[in-house]
């Protein structure tokens, strides 16, 4: 092995492991804080080196750095986007604040890819600083916002295809279900019939909705810091800085970025990355109930509703044999319940900007890009190992449907709200079923117990009042 190499920083000298194209700053960061194992989000690493090619190209065009070093630099941060230099980037999630840590890391490895790719030795800092010639125009300040941003961005766009995913799943089980009336529920009382397809369809609805909403998240991130310097002021960048390099950045990324209209209100403020918490969490709250949902409709079979069928993907049990569980909807419940954690971690974070900036962005920035990854992650899991395969139970859904005196509210309007409490009360003290007791007390007659309380008249009932 080569012998470490020596880096000078600030605070005195230190030996670098010769291998490594992180420097000095990024190696006291590791050390600082050994907190957790977790490295950045890859989607924020590659949304940094996009930056840094952007940052570069706009420096070049400008005059503030020389073609030579920077088409040096653009490469070295292409190889950063692209994710080759991946194994580089070794600072803890929970680090100091703003962010410095990380951005130094991004920066290092990016000033040693570039010596390398112009023959000279890493940490030649001499020749091509990390902070004066990487950094050029900017600071943690305004990149790390954008980068965490921009991040969201390329996160969300793998989440907007997971849920379509699953909603298309859920549609299809819909269409499937369409012609099965069951017996509604509210307040898990007995109530008017449904169909099986009606409960599907409304969790696909409930998921498109949720995308509905997106795109103002999506705009709210869009719109960037980067530019801004130390404070919004654009110190140390050069004039038109701003723009280009904002304008850069988005034909890197194929996303419509643009420069902050209030360049101090995004160096202060963090109300995106908020929103992208948020709408994650109303994500969340939405696959909860709809998994839940299917857990109780699941639930038995003896003993439970067992309505459906869930897919069996693995023993249920160490110690009771052929129990199968509905492990694929216990997961989602715990991806859910991360989501919402991490949204109140995100609001901590958000609301502890102090001034002309937030100190919490990492934490932010990690909360809400490992919300979005676990969900983009596992939502076409569960359409495929769960949603998909899940059968109805005919019969258990013709039982609790004819059992239910819920059915005779259909005949208020006949005889009252009143008279119909009253025969769903005798019905239930004598246990004896709702259409017997109307044909016995002469209220009505076979064929028209049929026609009101028949399976032709309760699909009819189950189905949405134009």
């Amino acid at each position: 092995m080569a012998p470490p190499r020596i880096e000078e920083d600030s605070l005195g000298r230190r030996e670098v492991p010769d291998a490594a194209y992180y420097g000095i700053q990024t190696l006291r960061a590791a050390e600082n804080f050994p907190v957790s194992g977790l490295r950045a989000s890859p989607h924020l690493v590659r949304a940094y080196g996009w930056l840094k090619v952007a940052a570069v190209r706009a420096n070049v065009a400008l005059g503030a750095v020389d073609a030579e070093r920077g088409r040096a630099v653009e490469a070295a941060a292409r190889d950063v986007a692209e994710g080759r230099l991946a194994g580089e980037f070794v600072v803890d999630v929970f680090q100091a604040g703003a962010g410095t840590s990380f951005h130094m890391n991004v920066n290092e490895v990016v000033a040693n890819r570039a010596l390398e790719l112009l023959g000279r030795p890493r940490g030649d800092y001499a020749y091509l600083s990390p902070n004066d010639l990487v950094n050029r125009g900017q600071s943690t300040n305004d990149t790390f916002p954008s980068a965490a941003q921009v991040a969201a961005l390329l996160a969300f766009a793998d989440v907007r295809t997971a849920v379509r995913t699953l909603a298309e799943s859920l549609g299809k089980k819909a269409t499937e279900f369409a012609a099965l009336p069951k017996a509604g529920r509210t307040h898990l009382k007995d109530a008017m019939p449904v169909t099986l397809g009606a409960e599907f369809r409304a969790y696909a609805t409930a998921l498109e909705r949720q995308l509905d909403l997106l795109p103002p998240v999506e705009a709210a991130l869009a719109e960037l810091p980067l530019g801004g310097s130390a404070v919004g002021s654009g110190v140390n960048s050069l004039p038109g800085f701003r723009a280009r390099a904002v304008r850069e950045y988005a034909a890197l990324t194929g996303l419509p970025l643009r420069a902050a209209r209030d360049p101090f209100e995004t160096m202060q403020s963090r109300a995106p990355l908020a929103a992208a918490s948020g709408w994650l969490r109303n994500l969340a709250l939405e696959l909860a109930r709809i998994a839940n949902d299917l857990r109780l409709l699941a639930s038995g079979p003896a003993t439970g509703l067992d309505e459906i069928r869930l897919p069996e993907i693995q023993p249920g049990s160490s110690i009771m044999p052929a129990k199968v569980n509905p492990s694929a909807a216990e997961c989602l419940d715990m991806i859910a319940f991360h989501v919402v954690g991490a949204d109140a971690a995100t609001a901590l974070a958000v609301q502890a900007g102090q001034l002309e900036i937030n100190v919490m962005m990492p934490l932010a920035a990690f909360e809400v890009l490992f919300a979005a990854e676990i969900v983009a992650r596992y939502l076409p899991v569960f359409a495929r190992s769960c949603v998909d395969g899940i059968s109805a139970n005919p019969a258990r859904l013709d039982r609790f449907l004819l059992e239910s005196a819920a059915l005779a509210t259909v005949l208020t309007p006949r005889f009252g709200y009143l008279k119909v409490a009253e025969i769903l009360h005798e019905a239930d003290r004598a246990g004896r079923p709702v259409p017997d007791l109307l044909v016995e007390k002469g209220l009505l007659t076979r064929p028209e117990v049929e026609t009101l309380l028949g399976r032709a008249a309760l699909l009819r009932l189950a189905e949405p009042v134009p």
